[in-house]
């Protein structure tokens, strides 16, 4: 088992990250990881999402299934590459309201399998994805609520 997490204050409200987020048909226009992500977002439905980890000379497609869709605050999905237990990927996106009236956004995935070992260089790219993709997302998110002035 291998878990990656990246943990990134955002000063807009969960109600505005949340919208951010879940806008995929906008990814491709500030999403540096994950610049393709379609279907419905509700649990049990298949989605397509394309990552485009840093570092990496093309993109990989896959179809996960949503486990997880709680509203302003939970979206997370399951995908596996072939066979369950060979190389199974749990990709979460948490949202937690601070005190400041800012959010706190987390993006982790809990990696298993017997591939896992073999995808390590694979996993760290993957991470800075996913700190690439969060700091978009903070991006976005502050300027539609005017934290940030560009």
């Amino acid at each position: 088992m291998r878990e990656i997490s990246v943990t990134t204050t955002v000063a807009a409200p969960p109600a505005r990250v949340w919208e951010v987020l879940t806008d995929t048909s906008a990814y491709g226009s500030w999403n540096p990881f994950i610049p393709e992500l379609s279907g419905e977002l509700r649990e049990g439905r298949r989605l397509r999402v394309r990552i485009v980890p840093p570092g990496s000379s093309r993109g990989m497609a896959f179809h996960p299934t949503v486990t997880a869709f709680e509203e302003g605050r939970e979206l997370a999905w399951l995908g596996r590459l072939g066979v369950p237990g060979l190389f199974d990927g749990t990709h979460s996106f948490t949202l937690a309201p601070r005190p400041d009236g800012g959010t706190e956004l987390t993006q982790r995935e809990v990696f298993r399998g017997l591939l896992v070992p073999a995808f390590a260089s694979a996993l760290r790219r993957t991470e800075a994805g996913f700190a690439a993709m969060n700091e978009a997302l903070r991006t976005r998110a502050e300027l539609r609520s005017g934290s940030v002035h560009p």
